[in-house]
């Protein structure tokens, strides 16, 4: 008996098997297994020196360590609504196209409720098209956020689950089969306290729920045999890195096995992300990831994680293209980054404000060709260089002494082969450090202390 494309995709789905991989073959689908990631997310910074409410892509090969985009500029902008957003959501179709939701906000007035979501089509994150408002309830003075999608393969349409407020503090969903018109709202999961942030996923058979607990203030995950609304049952214990958290992420690993949990840290004032890892997510036990082992885009805010080939991870590079600056992250210190503070070189725990003063733009070494120099971004003509054996930043003078003193030369890491340290070009048996946060040039050699090699141990990283 001949079978429908609709109905392969739907058992397929149903069996938990519906992956990039798994469906490649199917009339009318053909997308590779994803060997990469792609990363949706809108910026802040705790002046807001650095806030960006367009959309902002970022790439990368693990999953951890993210490369953005558009020299971290939006790739769009929302044209309609309150002319910004928040909390974007991208999600591979079941065609292998992708659409984007995100909050219609502009800044953080939040008391302006938006009843609509910003929505783009796109075929490989490329380009953006389609662009659209969807209106998700007629309910009075109540907000429509941080929304999130998935296929119910039982009712063969999308759910988009998002924050509302009726009668306290519960996430909706509407159903919908093109992402042009939905369906009436309903109270997805409103489990007697109030929630936000619910991030949605399908595994096998079990539909996945993780949500912020506004009672508590963690994240916990509740599960589903059918995925239908006010059908989860929490099953983990309370989460949280940091002061405060929101905005749960999961993302399953390309390998096929393990899972990462990513949390926003709720605060522009505070590190943007944290990250705990599973073998299982239908197990309790979430293990918290060192901040020395991921890199979020820089400034990144409340994105969204979603599965890439290596030909969508090669097209979105040669769209948008990559940074033209580095940043230096701490080894011992991995909060911390390489800065230019009044002039001082020195280590500071990020965010802060001016954000620009992080960024380098790593080039030729001034008095060597082979090794490096460090160009401030903000402060153009300006090089990291050593006076005294300390780190500051002035601007180039032309002179041999200048050049010298500016120039370094790239080593594996002291402390870890895998990073990079700085040897002083005209003082080579010493290395760029930081002691008290303060940047200088130590003799340092592999009989150093541990400790010492740490501090003259950095990762190069957009």
């Amino acid at each position: 008996m001949a079978i429908s494309r609709r109905a392969l995709i739907k058992a397929v789905a149903a069996s938990g098997a519906l992956t990039a991989a798994s469906v490649t073959g199917l009339p009318g689908v053909a997308w590779a297994a994803n060997t990469a990631y792609a990363m949706a997310y809108f910026t802040e910074t705790p002046n807001f020196q650095g806030a960006d409410y367009g959309l902002h892509l970022a790439v990368s090969r693990d999953g951890l360590h993210w490369t953005p985009l558009n020299q971290n500029n939006p790739v769009v902008t929302p044209t309609q609504g309150q002319l910004g957003l928040r909390d974007p959501f991208v999600l591979r179709k079941q065609d292998g196209t992708f659409v984007i939701l995100a909050t219609d906000l502009k800044g953080t007035n939040f008391g302006l409720n938006s009843q609509y979501l910003h929505v783009w089509d796109s075929r490989d994150l490329t380009n953006l098209t389609g662009y659209r408002r969807i209106r998700m309830h007629t309910l009075p003075a109540s907000h429509t956020w941080a929304p999130t999608a998935f296929w119910d393969a039982n009712r063969g349409q999308y759910g988009i689950v998002y924050s509302c407020n009726s009668g306290g503090d519960v996430l909706m969903v509407n159903y919908t089969s093109d992402f042009v018109t939905v369906g009436p709202q309903q109270v997805f999961f409103s489990p007697g306290f109030g929630v936000l942030d619910g991030d949605v996923v399908v595994d096998g058979g079990t539909t996945y729920l993780y949500y912020k607990n506004l009672s508590t203030g963690l994240l916990y995950g509740a599960r589903s045999s059918t995925g239908a609304p006010n059908s989860f049952t929490t099953y983990t214990s309370g989460l949280r890195q940091g002061n405060a958290i929101e905005a749960p992420l999961l993302v399953k690993n390309n390998e096929g096995s393990g899972w990462r949990l990513w949390g926003d840290s709720f605060s522009p004032v505070n590190a943007d992300y944290y990250i705990w890892s599973t073998a299982s997510i239908g197990g309790n036990s979430w293990t918290a990831l060192n901040q020395r082992d991921y890199t979020p885009p820089l400034n990144a805010k409340h994105g969204s994680v979603v599965g890439i080939s290596d030909a969508e991870y090669t097209a979105m590079v040669s769209r948008w293209g990559t940074p033209n600056w580095v940043r230096l992250k701490s080894s011992n210190l991995p909060d911390s980054v390489v800065r230019h503070s009044n002039g001082v070189g020195r280590l500071d725990a990020y965010p802060f404000d001016p954000y620009q003063d992080q960024m380098w733009r790593m080039v030729a070494g001034l008095a060597d060709s082979t090794a490096v120099s460090f160009e401030s971004v903000n402060r153009p003509g300006n090089f990291l260089r050593h006076y005294n054996y300390a780190i500051r930043l002035d601007p180039n003078d032309g002179s041999a002494t200048f050049r010298a003193d500016a120039t370094f030369h790239r080593t594996a890491g002291l402390a870890d082969g895998a990073w990079t340290s700085f040897r002083s070009y005209n003082f080579p048996d010493r290395y760029l450090r930081h002691a008290n946060y303060l940047l200088r040039i130590d003799p340092l050699s592999s009989a150093s202390g541990a400790s010492d090699r740490q501090d003259a141990t950095f990762r190069i990283t957009p």
